[in-house]
């Protein structure tokens, strides 16, 4: 692969991850409530399953998911309410700035298992990815070690972007001390999940 290439997917690359979605209110949540640290397993979770849908677009599945319109459906709609369900959860917690990262209320297992499922069930990223991918391969060229320099440059420039929204809400989080306002914040990030839901709901495979 030729360097201007990939200097050309990392910028495009670097977009698709800065792009307001699911896994950036999620990153964005966590760091405000729990901090960088307790928030790495959040980040490598949305990686996993991101990088689950690169084996998948590259196995040629994620062609067949984003042609078929049953398929995308299914993944959708499990997304939606899921995301929905994330929203409700943040609006039904009231819990104190202090109290969430002091009691961790949530272990870091359990925050990565909730990225995971944010990033499987958003079919929308496997149609991006059949799409941009091969507009960055050289069919003339071994094509696997290709494939595998874009999903490994996909994978870790997300893990960057979402690594500086949470360091980024940690730090701002930590003039938030009023329980008043932590119980907006949370409602914020709760309007901002159903509304990502919302977003999915309309998408088109």
């Amino acid at each position: 692969m030729e360097w201007h290439v990939w200097l050309a997917y990392v910028a495009t690359a670097i977009v698709f991850s800065l792009a307001p979605g699911s896994g950036t209110v999620n990153s964005i949540s966590n760091g405000l409530s729990y901090g960088t640290r307790k928030s790495l397993g959040a980040i490598i979770g949305l990686q996993i399953g991101l990088t689950f849908h690169i084996v998948l677009v590259g196995a040629g599945i994620g062609a067949l998911v984003a042609q078929s319109a049953m398929a995308f459906s299914v993944i959708k709609w499990v997304g939606v309410i899921y995301l929905v369900w994330l929203g409700v959860q943040k609006w039904r917690d009231h819990s104190s700035f202090t109290t969430q990262r002091d009691n961790i209320p949530r272990s870091g297992f359990s925050l990565m298992c909730s990225a995971i499922a944010i990033n499987l069930t958003n079919p929308k990223s496997i149609v991006f990815l059949v799409a941009l991918f091969p507009q960055f391969i050289n069919p003339s060229q071994p094509q696997l070690i290709q494939f595998v320099i874009l999903g490994v440059t996909t994978v870790v420039i997300d893990a960057f972007v979402m690594l500086g929204y949470t360091t980024l809400a940690s730090q701002m989080g930590r003039y938030i001390r009023s329980e008043r306002a932590m119980a907006k914040i949370n409602k914020l990030f709760g309007s901002m999940f159903i509304g990502c839901g919302a977003l999915l709901a309309t998408a088109k495979s």
